[in-house]
């Protein structure tokens, strides 16, 4: 049931005639109701310009005195629309005029941001400020009438108040920093011993597929899961693949071909020749067992090649789990019955929703609990949806409870689609609503990575802090707000920790891994439906893929992007000169797979981005000078690595002063570091490993106390490295691989435990990777004799 009424029947037949006209966008369940939601980011938006015009008027930009002025007063009519904006928020749902509202509100907090980042950047020369003494004057003005009139436009839609202050709030983030344990599997005992049987039941002497199918959300990955680490199969060769919605046989089976040589064999460039490795390697196995998880490609030929594909090798069984949402797919790709996937009873729902929510300390379980499975009807038999409430209502008070039993977002099914899929999402929702500001932001934004993709940890938390996601806090850094997020974020459900092998994808440290639930990530798209849709006046994240042509021609609103993903797809690669320069507001460029890159006009158009804080580029191979980067002065993260042919770095690196992350990883051409470096004393990761020729580190080192990861495998002049170290208190990872003889005389084992005696009184250290077995028998012996947190598999990564 809900307090709310239902929507007015020309407005439900609008949303349903539009929801049939866009039904194919971005492959989104209703597209319409993506409509309704897309204003529930501007929270977080108004919340991180309140902050930039905070930073302004407190002196980080140059201003004259009637400037600070004005901008106090922006800041003011912010804080006054802010408290507003909630209610409106919740009533652009239902309400068209709410939503236009909060649109036209979020789309001038954008446009104030930038604004303020174009005057702090022309502020920094002598020429720019008095152009801007000019001209800032007169933009103050038309925003000041622009903000007038959506403050007017608000008060004259008379929209009575709405009594919510006791709305279920998310916890504090920073209160939930522990490491997440995934929850047991709950209700499925029947259907993994079902699986199993038809797994082990099969006497075909062809290869086994036994497909599972069923609905978004219903478990069928978690199943998968559960029969991939059964006891059983301990001693198979195992794969997990990840097929999505673009079927590429090529990639399919160059990844088992990966996993099942256990090592990061070189793409086969065609299905001819990866069939017959696949033969040798099945041949060699005697049982395997390969999981493709979300199958969608139907068409029978391409799935009767991948049947061939995976035909078994002489004395080999094979085993193949297929999961689906198809019926289809999944009678077409069976060798044996089909498995649907039933969904699970409101009662198993119930049982995840109790220990999700912590229900068994409560002392107030009588009154919660018929609430509760009230709750527990609405997610439909879905695991995903009841983890996700579970968590809203942990530690909740009973009211709380049932504010979110008779939630309005609940019609949300009613007038898009009665489906299950849209009920999930609708509960999904509920947990997005209740979020914090700056972390509704932060989960939105993974809505610019395709679905199926693998997030690293370490350039996320950096992508939030180059977009201003983080909350203002005077006790935890943005680094550490940033794994706080994380943390919150893989609680929910709505991130999840990926099978993907990290050291495939960075050989030279260690990453964290994850990956969106499809609905979760449906959900990241229906939020940003705006912000993310290229064709529209309000693009402000992009995935981009076509660099042949000028960016203008593939995004409408290439001015107004914030952050831009570029990925190579063909060979050779060519760049229009406007490929990237139109984008003259981005924060955040990341860049892959455009090895080859030489054009001089390319490069200098990324070195005139004067708001660029995050530059991902590596691999570019042909590039031998960096002089493009002078102009970058805002990057808080910065990776260069594979830049085999730079001798130098350029002297003005030095003035970066918000540098938190460098990798540099091999350069292995590049000489000497500039004196300029050690000035970086906001680095927190720096990676030279594999710059084996590089002069200057220990120099550099010793001002740079805030660095957490180091790697410096392969380095060869690392002379006086042990007196340096012991002023590195913040390190927690440190790869020493290969140049441990390069520190110390072969003969100097009395040198060698020294140092290890320095690196074991650093108070944070976590992980030390070297490859010398006599170093770590000398770590062995210590840390017997330690009292402290190390052990010989925390301390070192064993060869």
């Amino acid at each position: 049931s809900s307090s709310s009424s239902p929507l007015p029947r020309p407005r439900r037949r609008l949303i349903q005639s539009w929801l049939r006209e866009h039904q194919h966008w971005l492959d989104l369940p209703g597209p319409a109701m993506a409509a309704a939601i897309g204003g529930m980011v501007a929270s977080g938006v108004i919340k991180v310009v309140i902050k930039q015009l905070g930073s302004a008027i407190l002196g980080k930009i140059k201003l004259h005195k009637e400037l600070t002025k004005d901008l106090e007063k922006m800041k003011m009519t912010l804080e006054s629309v802010e408290a507003a904006l909630s209610d409106a928020e919740r009533r652009s749902i239902t309400d068209n005029a709410a939503l236009l509202w909060v649109n036209r509100l979020k789309a001038a907090m954008y446009d104030i941001s930038d604004m303020l980042d174009d005057f702090e950047s022309d502020t920094q020369s002598r020429f720019g400020a008095m152009r801007k003494k000019i001209s800032m004057p007169d933009k103050m003005k038309k925003m000041q009438e622009r903000l007038q009139k959506i403050t007017e436009d608000h008060q004259n839609y008379r929209l009575p108040p709405e009594t919510h202050s006791n709305e279920p709030q998310l916890p504090d983030i920073r209160e939930n920093a522990g490491t997440m344990v995934e929850a047991e599997i709950i209700g499925r005992a029947e259907e993994k011993l079902e699986i199993l049987a038809r797994l082990s039941g099969s006497t075909t002497e062809q290869t086994t597929f036994v497909p599972i199918w069923g609905f978004g959300g219903i478990g069928k990955s978690t199943l998968a899961r559960s029969v991939y680490n059964h006891p059983e199969f301990e001693k198979h060769s195992r794969v997990w693949i990840y097929v999505s919605q673009i079927f590429d046989l090529k990639k399919i089976g160059n990844t088992i071909i990966s996993q099942l040589s256990r090592q990061q064999s070189p793409q086969i460039p065609d299905l001819h020749s990866i069939n017959i490795r696949l033969q040798e390697l099945l041949a060699e196995k005697k049982n395997v067992l390969i999981i493709l998880d979300d199958l969608w490609e139907k068409c029978p030929s391409q799935l009767e090649e991948l049947k061939s594909m995976l035909k078994q090798g002489k004395g080999c069984k094979v085993m193949v789990v297929v999961t689906t949402r198809d019926e289809g797919i999944a009678s077409e790709i069976g060798t044996v019955q089909p498995y649907k996937l039933p969904q699970l009873s409101d009662e198993m729902c119930w049982d995840i929703m109790r220990q999700k929510s912590k229900f068994e300390t409560r002392g107030d379980k009588e009154r919660l609990e018929p609430i509760g499975r009230d709750i527990a009807k609405k997610c439909k038999g879905v695991a995903l949806a009841a983890q996700s409430l579970g968590h809203l209502l942990k530690s909740k008070p009973c009211g709380e409870w049932d504010l979110v039993r008779n939630n309005h977002i609940w019609n949300l099914s009613a007038y898009t689609d009665a489906s299950s899929k849209h009920e999930v999402l609708g509960s999904l929702l509920l947990s997005y609503k209740f979020m914090p500001p700056y972390l509704k932001l932060c989960f939105a934004y993974c809505a610019i990575f395709p679905k199926g993709h693998t997030m690293i940890k370490e350039e996320l938390i950096y992508q939030w802090i180059a977009l201003g996601f983080m909350e203002p806090s005077s006790t935890s850094s943005n680094w550490q707000l940033g794994e706080s997020y994380i943390t919150q974020l893989l609680e929910m459900s709505f991130l999840q920790h990926s099978k993907a092998d990290a050291q495939k994808l960075y050989q030279d440290l260690d990453f964290t891994l994850f990956v969106m639930h499809d609905l979760v990530h449906d959900l990241a798209r229906l939020v940003m439906v705006d912000e993310f849709n290229l064709a529209g006046p309000n693009c402000r994240y992009a995935w981009h893929t076509d660099f042949l042509k000028p960016l203008k021609s593939s995004i409408t609103s290439s001015e107004k992007l914030r952050a831009l993903h570029g990925h190579g797809s063909s060979w050779p690669y060519q760049f229009h000169r406007d490929a990237i320069s139109p984008a003259k507001y981005v924060r955040t460029l990341h860049l892959r797979h455009l090895t080859g890159v030489s054009s001089n006009e390319f490069l200098d158009s990324i070195g005139q981005l004067k708001q660029l804080k995050y530059l991902s580029a590596p691999h570019m191979d042909d590039v031998r000078d960096l002089g493009w980067i002078d102009m970058l002065q805002k990057l808080n993260y910065l990776d260069l690595r594979g830049f085999h042919n730079i001798s130098a770095l350029p002297e003005s690196i030095g003035e970066m002063e918000g540098l938190m992350y460098l990798d540099l990883s091999r350069c292995e051409s590049l000489r000497e570091l500039p004196h300029s470096f050690a000035k970086l004393k906001e680095l927190v990761d720096l990676n030279l490993s594999y710059c084996v020729n590089v002069l200057g580190i220990t120099e550099a080192l010793a001002d740079l106390t805030k660095l957490q990861r180091l790697g410096l495998s392969a380095c060869k002049n690392l002379r006086g490295l042990p007196d340096v170290i012991i002023s590195l208190t913040e390190l927690r990872y440190l790869t020493l691989a290969d140049c441990l003889h390069h520190i110390f005389d072969r003969s100097s084992t009395d040198q060698a435990e020294r140092f290890i005696d320095r690196i074991c009184t650093l108070p944070n250290m976590e992980h030390l990777d070297c490859l010398l077995m006599v170093i770590l028998l000398l770590v062995y012996r210590k840390v017997l004799a330690a009292s402290g947190s190390w052990s010989l598999r925390g301390a070192c990564k064993l060869p």
